[in-house]
């Protein structure tokens, strides 16, 4: 079986910029801002590029609003998973949330 670390990839985004956070999983695992990308495709991809590496999973999350989910299948064809989640189900969803790193 192989073994890998899981990080998770919060996504603040709106129309012009996107900031991002790292969580690293379990209960020592760091929690960072990394700081803010153009929303613009090349600049996504560059981010995914450089945060990916063997033995890394990258697991992606950000609140739905205005990329809709465009971001979400651009960052899925790069072969990671991208979840988008609803202002109205925060409640009842635990959710890695960049608000928290920030």
């Amino acid at each position: 079986m192989e073994e890998y670390s899981e990080v998770f990839v919060g996504l603040d985004v709106s129309k012009d910029r996107h900031a991002v956070a790292l969580a690293e999983s379990g209960r020592t695992g760091e929690v960072r801002y990394v700081g803010e990308i153009s929303s613009d495709s090349a600049s996504v991809r560059r981010l995914v590029r450089k945060l990916g590496r063997p033995g890394v999973r990258l697991r992606f999350c950000y609140e739905a609003g205005p990329t809709g989910y465009g971001l979400k299948r651009e960052i899925e064809a790069l072969g990671y998973e991208c979840a988008v989640m609803a202002m109205s189900h925060k409640r009842s969803i635990r959710i890695f949330s960049i608000d928290a790193a920030l």
